[in-house]
């Protein structure tokens, strides 16, 4: 058994109508559109006054269009996190983070002496290194080349490798930075510009057309004194609803037609595209250096082999 049924059919709804339509009648114009808000809700009013069809269409496409814009930011916004890539269960110390991969290769390569080389890379450094999956793959490797003589073939190239990462690192976090300067405050600022100039353009319609069905059941029920009067209010309700609809038309068509997205996302391509091209010319260059050292092991190995 519904415990509401018993509550709805005590309410006198040709009471609430009635109650309703004096406050539409007395009150403000918001109290009288709240009054024709909740008949409508109640489904209690009379006739309702229909929206044109190319309002209706430009409402769905401005819709969608919002859509759009926080379908793409609630995925690109990731691009102004740091380490949105980083292993999640990574656990590095505070020396592998404590400077980057190309400054410990450099002291190494200054070092005159193993003491020399162990100060150097445990001095203090207050710039923490950036927390990527290529940075942090830079400092697995150069770290695993440290468990070799400095002179072995895989340390020779884990370091080599090591530094190449980070260059691919520092290329990502200079794509990240363009991402969310350009793409995601662009698409940021028309959700809080454009589009929600054409939000309140569309709540200026319903307002408008909540007021002048209100006015139209006013005039219905009118004492003959007061028709006149009525009339004209309607009259002018009917004008300023067809202002706000031809308002709200324009500046949703505006929204609709501006190429802003469209030159946003070139934006987001262009970041993405400079950061695989770098990378590819990094890895590019490392690749004939690591195939020549691997040819070169191979060949002793089978030489140690006969």
């Amino acid at each position: 058994m519904n415990p509401f049924n018993n509550v709805s059919s005590n309410i006198n709804f040709d009471s609430v109508n009635e109650s309703l339509r004096g406050i539409t009648s007395s009150f403000s114009p918001f109290a009288r559109r709240t009054g024709r808000l909740i008949q409508e809700r109640l489904g209690n009013a009379d006739e309702i006054t229909e929206l044109p069809q190319e309002y209706l269409d430009l409402e769905k496409r401005v819709d969608a269009l919002k859509a759009v814009h926080n379908k793409l930011l609630a995925v690109t916004s990731q691009y102004g996190h740091e380490g949105y890539d980083y292993p999640p269960n990574l656990r590095e110390s505070f020396a592998d983070l404590s400077r980057s991969v190309s400054e410990r290769v450099q002291t190494l390569a200054q070092a005159q002496s193993a003491a020399e080389a162990q100060a150097a890379l445990t001095r203090s450094i207050t710039k923490s290194a950036p927390k990527t999956f290529a940075h942090a793959i830079s400092r697995a490797a150069l770290s695993a080349s440290h468990q070799l003589p400095i002179t072995d073939p895989i340390g020779v190239s884990l370091e080599k490798y090591a530094v190449a990462q980070e260059r691919v690192g520092e290329a990502q976090l200079a794509q990240d930075s363009l991402i969310t300067s350009r793409f995601n405050a662009a698409l940021t600022t028309s959700l809080t510009t454009s589009l929600k100039f054409a939000d309140r353009a569309r709540r200026n319609v319903t307002n408008a057309r909540l007021s002048l069905d209100a006015a139209k059941t006013s005039a219905r029920t009118a004492k003959p004194e007061k028709q006149d009067a009525a009339r004209v209010e309607v009259e002018q309700a009917e004008d300023e609803f067809v202002a706000a609809t031809e308002e709200a038309v324009s500046v949703m068509k505006n929204v609709l037609d501006t190429p802003d997205l469209l030159s946003n996302l070139s934006d987001l391509i262009a970041a993405q595209l400079a950061y695989h091209k770098t990378s590819y010319e990094i890895l590019s260059e490392i690749a004939p250096e690591i195939d020549q050292i691997s040819s070169e092991q191979a060949s002793k190995f089978n030489e140690n082999e006969k």
